[in-house]
């Protein structure tokens, strides 16, 4: 996520706004399905552990601008008491002297307005009501996505007045369906279903674009039957948009899935006698109300072999359980499927919570309209009034490392530092490390104390102390001056037969020691030619954070090297695209794992073969961060030589 988080701001002591979606339903006074107040507990557990002062506000059904007590937070407010276990004070107000009172005298709980759609400027945007809002806060974070494609005055007109910022739930929001929709890891299928082509229109023509495969399921393949001259009896078809269904089988080819057997009935209820058809034997006077066995079965041969999936709208009548064999049987094979899996859309949320599998999709949205506009390409309003977060070289520093490897002893060691330092004395827009032999050490921390240079060392062990022979501790590289390590180097896995287990126990303890890891990843030759690259990668950076919690340190406290192994002192060139190629996926996984503002912060370098004469496209890659040196490092003028290309870049 490029958005400015709510992990950026300094929330201590400040009265914060925060928009949540708390359109929950209502029943006798008690709220039956409170799944939207769950979700952005995160964020507002995140404020309160922080020290800051929230108050809530969202929307509760469609009040006409005017109080309403079939609408009021007052439910709301019990249940969220409970499920938080903090006191919650409600506020019959969302404005004025009332709200600026509760934030000066309560200060063990959080705050919970009333009901936005009580007040006729909300759905206006009205900027005076806006700035009734904002009067009494200090800082504004949106964590409602399930109505960020709404221009209101919650939404919009507030965060242009204060410092604002994604929740964690927007964040990951985005960060997911940015990953559908800006780099799906393939085969990528997308599955739509829902009453009308219509409403899915715009929604099919990107998928058909993005995806390799478009599985139609639901009422509104009966407006693709007609338009191929199908039987479809009394189902429900546009007739408006026969031509655009055609258009978009022409476009589209073998790539749209329509189904090939469906669930007929007269009516749509429990105990309504069914038939199961072929669609091209579709009775006159029937209705199709859900996709059949044979539609199931083919649609799972799709999912089973995708790697990423986007599924919005049921497959049929899911409330009426004889419909809702088609739902049950494409969820059942996303759920067991390996993909990463995104859903969205409350008719398919209820389904898919109806059937107990909400825990086995990868991430369910919690916006309906929101995330279809949004996976279209569609500008949110909601979300392009958020800042963008602060980019820059400072931001993510561009990071060159020499390593020495086993090379130097403390005289050539001094006499190295002595003649590079003069000359990368102009380098100030990026970090500079030599990871020299534990030998030199001492040496290099100790001539480059007070300069931009890090002293770091190739390797430790992850206990403190005790019968390791031949090791070296985190405290033993604090007490001499290193400030970072390299951890799980190609060489010592395939030499010294370094494993994933042992990579992550190091990355842990220097995290935890305040050491900086440079965690080095990479796959063989032969993994590349088997087409395992990303298994291999991907598993090794997934095993890092065995012990480490992706979500609970900064981006900052560690950095990643990839490696093509097959690519350094073979002879071999990997192209500077295929460096982009592989840290880009790299950054993708790190935003699964830690979140988008995780990933945006942690450091990526390319640890090939570089030289000054790629060093210029290899740091002109968006994705790649510096690089991790070896042959070429080991003279001074030519490692000076590569920060200085690399600072050419930058400038």
């Amino acid at each position: 996520m490029n958005k400015r988080s709510v992990r950026d701001l300094d929330v201590r002591g400040k009265r914060v706004l925060v928009r949540v979606d708390f359109n929950v339903p209502i029943r006798d006074g008690r709220v039956v399905d409170d799944a939207r107040i769950e979700r952005a507990l995160p964020t507002i557990r995140y404020l309160l552990e922080r020290g800051a002062r929230p108050a809530l506000i969202s929307h509760l059904g469609r009040p006409k601008g005017e109080p309403d007590p079939e609408c009021t937070m007052d439910p709301v407010a019990i249940r969220l008491e409970e499920l938080l276990g903090v006191p919650v004070l409600k506020l019959d107000t969302a404005v004025g002297r009332e709200v600026e009172e509760a934030l000066a005298a309560f200060s063990e709980g959080i705050v919970l307005l009333e009901n936005s759609r009580f007040y006729p400027g909300e759905m206006k945007n009205d900027p005076e009501f806006s700035e009734q809002l904002a009067s009494p806060f200090d800082l504004y974070v949106d964590d409602a996505f399930g109505v960020a494609h709404r221009a209101h005055a919650t939404t919009v007109g507030v965060a242009k007045l204060l410092p604002a910022a994604a929740g964690l739930l927007m964040e990951e929001e985005l960060d997911y369906l940015d990953r559908i929709r800006l780099h799906p890891e393939r085969p990528f299928v997308a599955i739509l279903g829902g009453a009308k082509v219509s409403d899915k229109l715009g929604i099919m023509q990107s998928m058909l674009e993005l995806a390799d495969a478009l599985l139609i399921g639901g009422a509104m393949c009966f407006t693709f039957f007609k338009a191929k001259g199908l039987e479809t009896g009394n189902s429900l078809v546009e007739e408006d948009y026969l031509e655009e269904a055609k258009h978009l089988m022409s476009e589209a080819g073998e790539k749209l899935v329509l189904p090939v057997d469906l669930v007929a009935a007269e009516m749509m209820e429990e105990g309504a006698p069914s038939k199961l058809v072929g669609v091209e034997e579709f009775p006159p006077g029937l209705m199709g109300l859900d996709i059949g066995p044979e539609t199931v079965e083919e649609f799972k041969s799709y999912i089973s072999r995708a790697k990423t999936i986007f599924w919005n709208g049921p497959m049929g009548v899911f409330e009426v359980d004889a419909f809702a064999k088609g739902t049950e049987g494409v969820a059942r094979a996303v759920a067991e499927s390996e993909a990463l899996s995104v859903g969205g859309g409350g008719d398919l949320v209820a389904a898919v919570r109806k059937l107990g599998l909400e825990d086995e999709m990868s991430f369910i949205s919690t916006g309906g309209g929101a995330s279809l506009e949004y996976v279209e390409g569609r500008e949110l309003p909601g979300v392009a009034v958020l800042p963008d977060k602060e980019r820059s070289w400072m931001a993510r520093r561009p990071l060159m490392a020499a390593n020495w490897k086993m090379n130097k002893v403390v005289r050539e060691a001094e006499v190295y530092v002595t003649h590079l330092l003069p000359r990368i004395s102009d380098a100030e827009e990026l970090d500079v490390a030599i990871f020299a032999p534990f030998t030199c050490l001492h040496a290099v921390a100790r001539m480059t104390q007070d300069t931009p240079v890090l002293a770091g060392a190739q390797d430790f062990y992850y206990e403190d102390s005790g019968a390791y022979t031949g090791e070296v501790s985190a405290p033993m590289l604090k007490d001499i001056g290193a400030g970072a390590v390299i951890v799980g180097h190609s060489e010592r896995r395939e030499i010294f037969g370094e494993t994933d287990e042992m990579v992550a126990r190091k990355t842990a303890r220097a995290v935890s020691a305040g050491l900086l890891p440079v965690v080095c990843v990479g796959e063989k030759g032969a993994e590349r030619d088997a087409g395992r690259m990303w298994e291999r990668v991907s598993g090794q950076v997934r095993a890092a954070f065995e012990y480490l919690d992706a979500g609970g340190i900064r981006g900052g406290a560690i950095v990643f090297a990839y490696e093509p192994v097959w690519a350094i002192g073979t002879g071999e060139v990997a192209s500077p695209e295929d460096a982009q190629d592989a840290i880009g996926k790299i950054r993708g996984l790190l935003e699964e794992l830690g979140g988008g503002s995780f990933a945006e912060e942690v450091r990526i370098l390319y640890g090939g073969s570089i030289k000054v004469g790629n060093i210029g496209e290899i740091m002109a890659q968006k994705d790649v961060d510096g690089g991790l040196v070896g042959g070429a490092s080991l003279e001074a003028g030519s490692f000076a030589e590569l920060v200085n290309g690399a600072r050419a870049v930058i400038e």
